[in-house]
């Protein structure tokens, strides 16, 4: 199976777009495949609790539901320090399997990763 790395950047600024990766997170990981979320940009607001609960897009489940379900399969979700601190999230208020991490972090999944999804 493949270790996938999905990249997401969107938060309530689009609905849909920032429920895309979470589908696709859960997709891969329920085919058996090895999968990080990291986040970048306003989707960093996303790991605090409670922000996801009201957020809903086109088409597509409501992200609290699908979060939820990403959780319970134990992916990681990565959240870009420098976008989270701008948001002023940080890492004593995070939803279960989150943490903030350092570019260098990221990179590194990136050179260990068969595939790279961006949203």
């Amino acid at each position: 199976m493949a270790k996938i790395l999905i990249s997401a950047k969107y938060g309530t600024n689009n609905p849909t777009l920032a429920t895309l990766p979470y589908i696709a997170a859960k997709t891969a990981k329920t085919q058996g495949h090895e999968v990080t979320v990291f986040l970048w940009d306003e989707a960093t607001a996303l790991v605090r609790p409670g922000a996801a609960d009201h957020i809903v897009g086109v088409n597509v489940k409501p992200l609290k539901d699908v979060l939820a379900e990403v959780i319970a399969l134990g992916v990681p979700i990565w959240a870009c320090k420098g976008c989270a601190l701008a948001r002023g999230v940080d890492s004593s208020n995070l939803i279960p399997n989150a943490e903030i991490k350092e570019m260098s972090d990221f990179i590194q999944a990136l050179v260990e990763s068969d595939k790279n999804v961006e949203y």
